[in-house]
């Protein structure tokens, strides 16, 4: 499905394979099916991002009503982003770019999981952990983002424009708003989840504000370390689950029993360091990819792109993403403290085993390419090294959308760096590292300088109730109530908008003195009534008339018989009547003796003498 929506030339084909990949995910999401919860995070997904594909399936109508084309090449040709960029919605102050912009934005707010459509990617850590480091880390979640960069000459067609400020926005907001709530989860996935949300958020801001190239860079990187990260936890989950198991075929397993036990939990882990020394490691390079430690990483050259970027171009938005920076770094330390440093603060961490080649050998490659793929994008006016290694990615990228295609914002709009922050700028550099660096330390000095012991509270929950914050930590630990909102709202009103629609139905459409009864007995009557006229008409009109042509065929017929026997039939048999009187007349003549034909002859004679004379 990824690759199709890649490949394909136009947005009807991208649109289809964008279906394939959801219901990849639904599916997926659901695979254990026999547990109640992910066969509900696999529905819920499919729902909220159906929200988000009616956007999009009204985005790709309208278009086609007024390019009459969904070929890339048609719909981001300069004459018709032209066009679009100056016509008018409906008589409104919008353009009909801006109109469909927003409307595909709406896709990419449900497929890449942005707010408010947010909500089902956490409940899709159900599914195998392959898949969330496949489908939600690296691929399905990455589409939302990869439309914005196919259409990107239509969201910039308008410089300036509502759609790119409604974008930035979203994503930013998103971007730290994931941070804080993953900050209070303890299953090690849904840490990993809302990192994901707030590293999609990090993208689409940065094409929001116009840095595309950079946006599209840290997309790239994203998958690889995210990836990693994802199979480095389930390669703990695993290490966690057998080491449940040893301990309970021993003895040794704590009194929560077999149902209660969360490997997922990272209250449950510690001193995992010692158990699974390559995933530790490995890990370890993942979360600084992901902190976007300096130089080192490819999390470093992406995500301080767009920092970069933004401190120039929007500041606001810099100022929010560089917030989010330090919150990643922060619940990144946490995560990696808790899970791996300390003592074990139960029985299966203690009995945890390393994973077998077959999961850590992927772990190696994925570090490595969360270290070296960030050397393909450095900055050419980066100090030192910038210029040493071509920055094939800038140009590759950049190429792909002509100047053209949006006249005078084009230098932004394609994330020429060169063009757009002129040169290097150490103030978004040093304020991007001492955001990431410094939450990197403030999460080791919660965390890691005096691990966790066994049954403590968070010591991020403790702080805060000390300073009559608890509450605004439950409203982080329970995803600032969106679940429960939605529920009480949309899901809520769609059960009692149905509830409604089915007494209606049975009451007063199929009930006993319902619509449908109604309707029914009515055509019965009609029926009858129908039946009856249809039987007068048969008996008094059509026989009556069947009648009446049968009496005057048969007088007809009468007619002609007198009239075939009186005149055809005398006629014919007077004919032969008369032939026979006259030879019965002249029959006598003919006797057969001489002497009368003599004296017949003298009396002719005779006559015509007489004849003669008289003449």
């Amino acid at each position: 499905g990824m690759l199709g929506m890649v490949v394909f030339n136009n947005l009807l084909a991208f649109f289809i394979f964008w279906e394939i990949m959801g219901t990849c995910s639904y599916l997926l999401i659901g695979f254990w099916y026999e547990k109640e919860s992910a066969f509900r995070a696999g529905l819920k997904a499919f729902l909220v991002t159906k929200v988000g594909d009616l956007f999009l399936m009204l985005g790709l109508a309208l278009l086609y009503a007024e390019v009459g084309s969904l070929a890339y090449r048609d719909i981001f040709s300069p004459e018709t982003l032209e066009h679009l960029a100056h016509t008018p919605f409906l008589g409104t102050s919008f353009s009909m770019a801006t109109v469909v912009a927003l409307l595909l934005f709406g896709g990419t707010v449900g497929k890449s999981a942005q707010f408010p459509l947010h909500v089902w990617l956490p409940d899709a850590m159900e599914g195998p952990t392959p898949v969330s480091a496949l489908i939600h880390a690296a691929t399905m979640v990455s589409a939302g983002v990869f439309l914005v960069v196919r259409a990107f000459p239509l969201f910039a067609a308008i410089e300036g424009g509502v759609q790119m400020t409604v974008v930035a926005a979203i994503g930013a907001f998103t971007a730290i708003f994931s941070s804080i709530i993953a900050i209070a989860q303890n299953d090690i996935k849904r840490v990993l989840a809302f990192s994901t949300i707030s590293q999609l958020g990090y993208m689409v801001a940065a094409l929001g504000i116009g840095a595309y190239v950079a946006g599209a860079f840290h997309l790239i990187t994203h998958a690889f370390f995210k990836a990693l990260l994802f199979l480095g936890s389930g390669s703990v989950i695993h290490g966690m689950e057998h080491g449940h198991h040893h301990a309970h075929e021993h003895g040794e397993h704590e009194e929560e029993g077999e149902g209660a036990f969360n490997p997922n939990d990272m209250t449950y882990m510690g001193g995992l360091a010692r158990r699974q020394p390559i995933t530790f490691w490995t890990l370890v390079v993942g979360g600084l990819a992901l902190s976007g430690f300096p130089l080192i990483t490819a999390g470093f050259w992406s995500k301080d792109e767009i920092l970069a970027q933004a401190y120039e171009l929007a500041p606001a938005v810099f100022w929010v993403l560089a917030a989010a920076a330090g919150l990643t770094a922060f619940y990144t330390a946490r995560m990696l403290c808790m899970t791996f440093l300390g003592q074990p603060r139960t029985k299966a961490a203690a009995h945890a085993p390393e994973s077998v080649p077959s999961m850590t050998v992927p772990l190696i490659i994925l570090a490595v390419f969360a270290v070296g793929l960030g050397w393909i994008g450095i900055p050419e006016h980066f100090p030192v090294i910038g210029g040493l290694i071509p920055n094939w990615f800038h140009h590759f990228v950049g190429s792909t959308i002509e100047p053209t295609h949006a006249p005078e914002h084009a230098a932004r709009a394609m994330g020429h760096a060169a063009e757009a922050i002129h040169g290097f700028v150490w103030q978004p550099l040093a304020l991007g590292l001492a955001f990431a660096l410094g939450g990197l330390a403030l999460g080791w000095l919660v965390y890691g300088w005096k691990p966790m012991q066994a049954g403590e509270r968070d010591r991020v929950e403790a702080a805060m109730r000390k300073v009559w914050l608890g509450w605004f930590y439950d409203a982080m630990r329970n995803r600032f109530y969106f679940d429960e909102v939605y529920r009480a709202t949309f899901v809520r009103a769609s059960i009692w908008l149905a509830s409604v629609f089915d007494a209606f139905d049975y009451g007063q459409v199929e009930g006993k003195h319902g619509v449908v009864d109604g309707l029914v007995n009515l055509a019965g009557r009609v029926g009858r009534g129908l039946s009856q006229v249809s039987d007068w008409l048969d008996s008094r009109i059509v026989d009556g008339l069947v009648n009446l042509a049968g009496r005057a065929g048969r007088s007809i017929s009468e007619v002609s018989d007198s009239f075939d026997l009186g005149i055809v039939d005398g006629l014919v048999d007077g004919i032969g009547d008369a032939v026979r009187a006259g030879g019965r007349f002249i029959r006598p003549i003919q006797t057969g003796r001489v002497q009368n034909y003599l004296l017949l002859a003298v009396v002719e004679v005779l006559a015509l003498v007489v004849a003669f004379f008289l003449m």
